[in-house]
C-alpha cells in the first residue's frame, strides 16, 4: 500500500484585511537604509558596559580621538628625526 505524503498544516491566515500589501514593492528602501547604517553587534559584556546608544557612540569618538592624536604624534616624530 503506498504511503501518502503529509504536508504540513498552513497556518491560518493572521493578515487582516486592512493590510494590504498588493501593490508593494520589495525592497524599495533598502538601498537607501543600507547606506546609512552600520549596525555592530556586541558582545554581552561590551552591551552591559554600554547599555545605551549614545554611551557607545561617546565612548568610540574618545577612543578614535586618542588614535588620532597618538598616529599624529607619531608622525610628527618621524618627520623630525
Amino acid at each position: 500500500m503506498k504511503q501518502r505524503k503529509v504536508r504540513p498544516r498552513q497556518a491560518a491566515d493572521s493578515l487582516r484585511d486592512e493590510h494590504d500589501f498588493s501593490r508593494g514593492v520589495r525592497g524599495k528602501h533598502s538601498a537607501r537604509y543600507a547606506s546609512g547604517t552600520n549596525v555592530v553587534v556586541l558582545e554581552p559584556d561590551v552591551a552591559s558596559a554600554f547599555p545605551t546608544t549614545r554611551e557607545v557612540n561617546d565612548a568610540l569618538r574618545a577612543l578614535a580621538q586618542i588614535i588620532r592624536s597618538r598616529t599624529s604624534s607619531r608622525k610628527s616624530t618621524d618627520t623630525s628625526a
